[in-house]
């Protein structure tokens, strides 16, 4: 077992520097906890080579390159074993990128794709064979009817279906979510804002879907905005409360810029956010996170 070393930061220091950037970041806090074997860090991207890996012309942010070999010293690091990486938007419907994460992962990996009704059976079938087990539905809004089609088109797969949208959206597909065919998981905690609290609109209506065991929901690191410790915590807290066995845990590496900044073009290159997964990772587990969100909850959604 690797030694373990508690880092002590002041307050100022303890989320990590949002506002610094540069290349995909490697935690600077080692674990201060015994990290059960088989953890799973449930939300990372890869980027490949431009070259290689062309980004969707369509895209609102350009990223540097994340590979393989970086996120696996992130997991080194963290001890964890296991990790799920999702396709972002930059590449539009082309997975390439997240399947040779995901072979580079063989064993330990599981993907999430995008697609759209133009892509044919026979490519879910062949991505299925490489670990995806689920579909991304990015939507900011007008979530019903894409919601409606990924349900419909993954009810035989197996597969689940992921979503990315704002609370206000989420709440709107309760309906759905509570009847759907398959798990649904709501990203970054459908971007709840912990400043605002559980009293905010939307939120109640996740909590439901949670406690009814009729959706996951990913706690990852770009829900923790700077300074919202104790408000984040109260937010994980109450998600745990409600059902344990339907909370999921993340990084978001190599936690992209995609914020619209003036005068930043989509095709310019946005560094990624300098972020410590350390601090992250230690901050779950004393939120109440355990070998439930860590291990089990993945294992029986990815099928590990």
């Amino acid at each position: 077992m690797v030694s373990r070393r508690i880092a002590v930061l002041s307050a100022g220091l303890l989320l990590g520097r949002r506002g610094s950037f540069g290349k995909a970041s490697q935690p600077r806090t080692m674990v201060d906890f015994a990290v059960p074997k088989g953890a799973c860090d449930c939300h990372t991207h890869v980027f490949g080579d431009v070259k290689n890996f062309p980004m969707w012309a369509g895209r609102s942010y350009t990223p540097p390159s994340a590979l393989p070999r970086e996120m696996a010293a992130l997991h080194r690091t963290l001890q964890v074993d296991r990790v799920v990486i999702v396709t972002p938007s930059v590449y539009g419907t082309d997975n390439a990128s997240t399947l040779y994460g995901l072979k580079a992962r063989r064993g330990t990996s599981r993907g999430i794709a995008v697609i759209d009704e133009r892509t044919p059976d026979a490519e879910l079938k062949s991505m299925g064979a490489l670990g995806v087990c689920g579909i991304r539905v990015n939507s900011p809004r007008g979530l019903r009817p894409l919601l409606e089609k990924a349900l419909d088109r993954v009810s035989g797969l197996g597969w689940h279906v992921q979503v990315y949208s704002g609370l206000t959206e989420v709440a709107g597909v309760e309906d759905l979510v509570m009847r759907a065919p398959v798990p649904v998981v709501i990203d970054h905690v459908a971007g709840a804002k912990p400043d605002l609290g559980v009293g905010q609109e939307g939120f109640a209506a996740l909590l439901r879907m949670v406690r009814a065991g009729k959706a996951y929901v990913k706690v990852t690191n770009r829900f923790m905005p700077s300074g919202k410790l104790e408000a984040t915590g109260l937010m994980v807290r109450e998600l745990i409360a409600a059902n344990a066995e339907r909370v999921l845990w993340g990084t978001d590496w190599p936690h992209p810029d995609n914020r619209s900044v003036a005068g930043r073009k989509a095709t310019d290159v946005a560094p990624f956010e300098d972020v410590d997964d350390g601090i992250w990772l230690n901050q779950f587990a004393k939120w109440g996170g355990d070998r439930r969100m860590l291990v089990e909850n993945p294992a029986r959604l990815y099928g590990f």
